[in-house]
């Protein structure tokens, strides 16, 4: 085989691999049948090459069988709560706090159940899981009796359906919620056993505190020598960087932000290797860009009202000089309207809808590490600086402008 030939057959199995491991990052859960099936048959024949970079760069098992891919991914931050489930449907509403609770508890009963499960039986085994008395004391009810509740079930199972964990039989949700008919499903036992990304099962955890179970359940095996220590700090980091927008040297303690100073080269290459995504060194911190723009749950500038708020909302608080209030901000909202209403829905001109359009405008920027909200108010963040506009300058040159 010539040179040439050679170089381009490498040059394909790079990119293969590399496609194979964005995809994986996108969706950690990967079907042979799913949205990305030509993926999932990638991530099958490199799976070795895969698991292991990930295994030795971010502490990420990868289990790869005949029906699915699945990484097992732990975020570098526990406490990030600005990356939401999200449902399964053109608006993509995050999910609350019940239904993360359902999707728990829909998951348990998938667990015992059969290879095949109708949803009104499913619903009566979440009915009897939800009556729990320490879930009752924690605020949590769900009877079936409200037509909500019912919408929070149907949304939960649409994401088991969009994951693969599901597989519709016969049926539609909607009828389901209307009381007019009901769905029987596929459960497929190998993808629901990959559900759980944790390094130890939630039973064998005997801490009570949500954030001490959640500790325990992703916590490494006992760091007791300098080498495991080490590696535990590159692993953080290279997650942060892998799955944050950007990553602040201020938010490091002394131990992380000393060994990335040392090591910064070594982790960036090592991620642009596999994902092609390009390091933005900056005094403040660093970025991994996408030159692709796909491997993010969150973009901005976006296009329509709450995009063009939010960019607006953005140059305005990139030259504040200290915190702004949210009624500020809804004050601002409302100024902006004057001059661009125009363009913008008619639900977002309003009166009363400033209050809702800076939330959101807010929440995209938090998950963004553009912004940050604090008792005094909201504060932009050093990378926000890329959005602020100054005024227009004029030059002349003779009779030219």
């Amino acid at each position: 085989m010539t040179g040439s030939a050679t170089e381009i057959l490498d040059g394909q199995r790079e990119a293969d691999l590399q496609r194979a491991a964005r995809a994986l990052l996108k969706e950690p859960l990967l079907t042979f049948d799913g949205p990305y099936a030509d993926e999932f048959r990638l991530v099958r024949r490199h799976a070795a090459e895969l698991r292991d970079w990930f295994e030795r760069n971010v502490g990420w098992t990868l289990r790869t069988d005949a029906d699915a891919a699945r990484l097992r991914k732990t975020p570098g931050t526990l406490t990030d709560a600005t990356h939401p489930a999200r449902e399964a449907s053109r608006t993509g509403l995050p999910f609350t706090r019940r239904r993360y609770v359902l999707l728990c508890l829909t998951l348990a009963a998938l667990e015992r159940g059969e290879a095949q499960v109708a949803l009104g039986r499913l619903a009566e085994h979440v009915v009897l899981a939800a009556a729990d008395p320490e879930l009752v004391t924690a605020g949590i009810t769900f009877t079936l009796e409200r037509r909500d509740e019912r919408l929070d079930l149907a949304a939960v199972v649409r994401l088991l359906l969009r994951l693969g964990v599901l597989r519709r039989v016969a049926g539609d949700e909607e009828a389901y919620v209307s009381g007019s008919g009901d769905v029987l499903y596929d459960v497929r036992r190998r993808v629901l056993a990959g559900m759980p990304a944790v390094l130890r099962g939630p039973s064998l955890i005997a801490a009570e505190d949500f954030e001490e179970r959640l500790a325990e359940m992703t916590a490494p095996t006992a760091l007791d020598s300098d080498e495991l220590r080490f590696r535990a700090i590159r692993w953080k980091l290279t997650r942060r960087l892998l799955d944050d927008p950007v990553l602040y040297y201020d938010d490091l303690p002394d131990d992380e932000l000393a060994y990335l100073t040392r090591q910064r080269g070594f982790i960036t290459a090592r991620i642009n290797e596999l994902t092609g995504l390009v390091a933005e060194v900056r005094a403040e911190g660093i970025a991994m860009v996408d030159p692709q723009d796909d491997l993010t749950d969150v973009r901005m500038p976006e296009q329509g009202t709450h995009g063009h708020i939010t960019l607006l909302l953005a140059q305005h608080l990139a030259r504040a000089e200290g915190p702004v209030t949210p009624d500020r901000l809804a004050l601002r909202v409302r100024e902006l309207a004057a001059e661009h209403g125009t363009f913008w829905s008619k639900t977002a001109r309003e009166p009363g809808a400033e209050p809702a359009l800076v939330e959101q405008a807010l929440t995209k920027l938090e998950a963004l590490g553009l912004a940050e909200r604090t008792a005094r108010g909201v504060v932009p963040r050093a990378a926000l600086a890329r959005y602020a506009v100054g005024n227009p300058v004029v030059r002349h040159t003779g009779d030219e402008r």
